[in-house]
């Protein structure tokens, strides 16, 4: 071995012997590690029935259109879109004991740190329109997949374009 190699390795051994506590004759000092405690966790959400059923049947909802398209790395509303939306919303006002989940999702192009932050804004500018048009936002929430809950698999811009989307989910309240 070379010396400036076994030197090094010397070296690096005598240091790492010293910060565990080692060395001639001493024990190394056990540590106890105690674990922080977990945040309050709220409650799950539930995309499904609430107890006691739904108060209305949402295959009506569903029927309508449950959910709209963006372009491309935008987030900006199309009539078709608003369309679909404009019936979700007077179907929710004629509900009133129904509330939403926007889910937003995004082709699989891009990090998914900026899959995430697309997918949020596609959530939020469908909220953002059902609010102006008069639904309480405390019905609304949203969530983004960005890019991980794909309804399409595939490279082509077709299928691309599936994937980008806002669903609306409804839950109860």
């Amino acid at each position: 071995m070379a010396g400036s190699r076994r030197d090094f390795l010397l070296r690096f051994a005598a240091a790492a012997v010293a910060a565990a506590g080692g060395g001639c004759g001493e024990a190394p000092v056990a540590e106890t590690i105690v674990a922080a405690p977990l945040p309050e966790r709220g409650p799950p959400v539930v995309y499904g029935p609430p107890p006691g059923g739904w108060p209305v049947d949402v295959a009506e909802f569903v029927a309508l259109g449950d959910r709209v398209y963006f372009a491309r790395n935008h987030a900006d509303l199309d009539a078709k879109a608003k369309a679909i939306l404009d019936r979700q919303i007077a179907w929710l006002k004629a509900h009133p004991g129904v509330a939403v989940t926007i889910e937003g999702h995004t082709d699989n192009r891009g990090t998914s740190e900026y899959n995430l932050a697309l997918g949020d804004r596609h959530a939020r500018a469908v909220k953002n329109y059902m609010v102006a048009m008069g639904l309480p936002a405390a019905r609304i929430a949203t969530v983004s997949y960005g890019k991980e809950r794909p309804v399409a698999q595939g490279d082509g811009e077709a299928i691309q374009a599936q994937n980008r989307r806002a669903v609306t989910v409804p839950r109860g309240r």
